[in-house]
């Protein structure tokens, strides 16, 4: 029999140099080694909610977030100009499936919401209605990104949420 000292001495071992190399590879990049997610796909949805908060002041810029169009996390990278591009899909792929599980369920809930929004203020005839649509897509958006950057950052989804918490009552 094993005994505990021992077991916890085998589950806390060093990282081979294989993996500290793929972990600085990863870092260097901007990628977490933990989750092997990076936080450059928020940016996609980012854009989105700064096209929103525009609207009400700036009713043209409605457009602008009618063109925006749902990517997913390998069509992001696959389309951007980040350096490490393949680097980021690799790892993705490769990421922890009940990671990857839980941040690709809450990408699709933020893409799901701006897609609807986007039906929503299409059929829209007045900027009010536009900029209340607006409102309530950043409302419900924000704190999504939120929980994502958590999940990215190796925080996990209930580091997320306590984020969530603070943004919603300091706001």
């Amino acid at each position: 029999m094993t005994s505990p000292a021992l077991k916890t001495k085998q589950a806390i071992r060093e990282p081979s140099r294989k993996e500290s190399a793929k972990a600085a590879r990863l870092r260097a990049a901007n990628i977490n080694p933990r989750t092997g997610l990076a936080t450059d796909y928020l940016n996609h949805f980012n854009e989105a909610i700064m096209l929103l908060e525009m609207i009400p002041d700036m009713p043209d810029c409605a457009e602008d977030f009618l063109s925006w169009r749902p990517l997913s996390y390998r069509e992001h990278f696959a389309a951007s100009t980040f350096s490490a591009r393949e680097l980021a899909i690799a790892a993705y792929d490769a990421a922890d499936p009940v990671i990857r599980r839980e941040f690709d369920s809450l990408t699709g809930a933020m893409t799901s919401i701006l897609t609807a929004v986007g039906t929503a203020m299409r059929e829209a005839r007045q900027h009010r209605t536009r900029a209340t649509l607006a409102a309530q897509a950043t409302g419900w958006v924000k704190p999504l990104v939120t929980l994502a950057g958590g999940i990215i950052n190796g925080e996990g989804i209930q580091a997320g949420r306590e984020a969530d918490v603070d943004y919603i009552m300091t706001h």
